[in-house]
């Protein structure tokens, strides 16, 4: 069963964009504690959904960010 891809470029480019941003943040040392945890989770979430195209949360909202016309 193949999950449909539910992702626009600007979507998945806006996700990898802050992943990025909080990977950054991690390493500078911005956040500490149990939000370094947090945060890498995120980063993490975001990164693998702008690589797969889909994202679990729009599914049952039935939402789509992809053109329509491909």
């Amino acid at each position: 069963m193949a999950i449909k891809k539910n992702m626009g470029t600007i979507d998945r480019g806006i996700r990898f964009s802050v992943a990025l941003i909080l990977g950054g943040l991690i390493i500078s040392g911005y956040f500490t504690g149990m939000w370094v945890w947090v945060m890498s989770l995120l980063a993490l979430v975001f990164i693998l959904t702008s690589s797969v195209q889909t994202c679990p949360l729009y599914l049952p909202l039935k939402i789509s960010t992809r053109n329509k016309s491909k």
